[in-house]
């Protein structure tokens, strides 16, 4: 079992009767093309129903990843318990290295930074031993797609076969088990204190596997007294379907087996619902079956009277056109990217005594001395940006424009009283004076955030030494909406400049999966097949791809999140640079990559 911290190459077991599943050190272990991939687990698929409980090996899994898409983000951490009668048969816990740098906010969460997993092994070097220790075994997770979609994503990007175990779920047991009202929610912390669980989560894979183990124990206990002491009782402990939800299951009929985005649509044309599937209809079948438990969505569904299918011929176009068509029909029960247009930034106004602003609009203003941050996901994380700034430097925060020179009278506020404003609205500070100021304000947003990030290190550790804790905690979460949103500031504005960018991936299959993105949008996609060569298709779709005009910088020719969808794929594994017609860089000392706790 690999532990996180200095001692992540050595081996710890939980109990003497606990095998130990142990991994070679990162600089010992082999990489994962030259293993032979592992088998499929036969027999996973037929396992006997009436295999009494007690005699099933469960493997629980949890998953510490970079975000919550298998399609763009990675795993970071692997925790795995074996079970059997209710006893532990082996474990194994490892730091994984992800291809690319993990999101402030998911270090923040788990505490897994970028060094710690600087020497971790792959995703293929740990998926050899995990699928060990599936095979022959009930799959267990809370959340389960989650976690099945990034072990699929994993076994797909290492050719390895999917070995197709059986899975259960332990959100959509204990909502089966538990009584309405009997917890308040059914998120593993909620339930591991309701059922009196050993171990507590902590956003760490190999703690949330055992705490999903004792959760797991404990709803077994509950089913077992009403008569469910086989797997195939177990199965079949799930919720009614509603019968108005049962009979619209003809709509997914005749839908493709194929990836794409599908839209729910009511008895008028209009669009409820937008969503994307590597498999459209067994996406859409699922809607009717037990295993949607959302109520907008029931709601939605019996609403429901079409389904249209749009087939996309990779996962990125999928992606992309599930945005476009959520921007485009704003649908009811979409929840997430239904205004992308309005997403506000901070901006350092051109001005001759600069201040900052939030604004939903970017203009071209930037040969002025405009500069941008953002975009933010609303209005407080971009104020909470705002403080920040303000907070490191002694930028002025009265809203109207001052003149060059000062109106007769004019007297400074408090803020220069206690040295936070150089008070240029008095003439006590020139606007060369000022200037410098703004500079190294612009500097922050659009290059490097440490001066920004060295006054709430030092803010933070003077209030931690104060005991003063929720002043700690406000400190941090503006510097955090910051680095933030100048990470994401600073990675798209290059892709946005950039005028064409062409690039490639091998697929699993065979065959290579081609882009061509212009100014950060999608501009063209598609695939070739195996043993083809792939130049002509990358000739004709840069020739058909849509014509993008170039934007107002740094905002991408698209919404944002279009443009991370892009900029998470161009950064994926495997990825290759065809062509760029442009310049794609980034700043050297960046706020991507930078941690609050990071020094210098």
């Amino acid at each position: 079992m690999l532990r996180a911290g200095a001692d992540r190459g050595g081996v710890s077991v939980a109990a003497p009767s606990v095998r130990r599943v142990v991994l070679p050190s990162p600089s010992t272990l082999p990489l994962w093309e030259d293993d032979a991939a592992p088998s499929s687990s036969a027999g996973l698929g037929g396992l006997d129903p009436a295999t009494p409980l007690h005699e099933v090996d469960f493997l629980v899994l949890d998953f510490e990843t970079t975000g919550a898409s298998a399609a763009t983000c990675a795993i970071t951490e692997v925790g795995a318990v074996r079970v059997r009668g209710g006893e532990v048969v082996a474990e194994l816990g490892s730091l994984v290295r992800p291809p690319g740098p993990i999101p402030q906010e998911i270090t923040a969460l788990t505490g897994i930074s970028d060094a710690m997993v600087a020497g971790a092994p792959s995703i293929g070097q740990v998926l050899a031993p995990l699928l060990e220790l599936l095979r022959g075994a009930v799959l267990v997770a809370h959340n389960a797609p989650f976690d099945v979609s990034f072990l699929r994503a994993a076994c797909a990007a290492t050719d390895r076969d999917w070995p197709a175990p059986a899975v259960i779920d332990t959100l959509r047991l204990a909502r089966a088990v538990l009584a309405r009202g009997e917890v308040r929610d059914h998120k593993l912390g909620t339930l591991a204190r309701h059922l009196s669980a050993r171990t507590t989560p902590t956003h760490r894979a190999l703690d949330d596997a055992r705490a999903t183990v004792d959760v797991l124990h404990a709803l077994l206990a509950r089913v077992g007294s009403l008569g469910v002491t086989t797997l195939g009782d177990l199965a079949q402990v799930a919720p009614a379907v509603p019968e108005q939800v049962r009979r619209k299951r003809t709509l997914a009929d005749g839908l493709p087996s194929a990836p794409g985005v599908y839209l729910f649509k009511d008895a008028q044309g209009r669009v409820l619902y937008v969503g994307t599937s590597g498999n459209l209809r067994a996406r859409v079948r699922s809607y009717f079956t037990a295993a949607e438990r959302r109520t907008r969505m029931a709601e939605m569904v019996q609403l429901a009277a079409s389904v249209v299918p749009v087939v996309c011929s990779t996962p990125l176009e999928a992606q992309v056109r599930e945005l476009r068509l959520i921007a485009e029909h704003d649908p009811h029960y979409n929840r997430r990217s239904r205004r992308p247009e309005r997403l506000p930034w901070v901006k350092l106004t051109a001005e001759p005594y600069p201040r900052l602003s939030v604004v939903r609009e970017v203009r071209d203003d930037a040969a002025a001395g405009a500069a941008y941050l953002g975009p933010f996901s609303s209005s407080r994380s971009a104020l909470a940006a705002v403080e920040a700034v303000q907070d490191a430097l002694p930028l002025r925060r009265c809203s109207g424009r001052l003149p060059l020179r000062p109106a007769a009278g004019a007297s400074a506020c408090a803020l220069h009283e206690i040295g936070r404003c150089g008070a240029p609205c008095t003439g006590a500070q020139s606007p060369d004076e000022y200037g410098l100021v703004a500079d190294r304000a612009r500097t922050a947003l659009v290059a490097d955030p440490a001066p920004v990030l060295a006054s709430a290190r030092a803010r933070l550790a003077e209030l931690a030494a104060a005991e003063r804790y929720e002043e700690a905690g406000l400190v941090r979460d503006r510097s955090l909406a910051f680095l933030r949103g100048a990470a994401r500031a600073q990675r798209l504005a290059p892709l946005a400049a950039a005028a064409e960018v062409v690039a490639a991936r091998r697929r699993p299959g065979g065959g290579w999966e081609l882009v061509v993105v212009r100014h950060g949008r999608l501009a063209g996609t598609t695939t070739t097949p195996p043993g083809a060569d792939p130049r002509p298709a990358v000739d004709a779709l840069r020739a058909t791809a849509e014509v993008v005009s170039a934007p107002v910088p740094p905002e991408p020719a698209c919404s944002a999140e279009e443009a991370e969808k892009v900029l998470g794929w161009l950064e994926g594994d495997g990825v290759r640079l065809v062509s760029v017609e442009g310049t794609w860089a980034c700043p050297v000392r960046s706020a991507i990559g930078t941690s609050l706790g990071a020094a210098g």
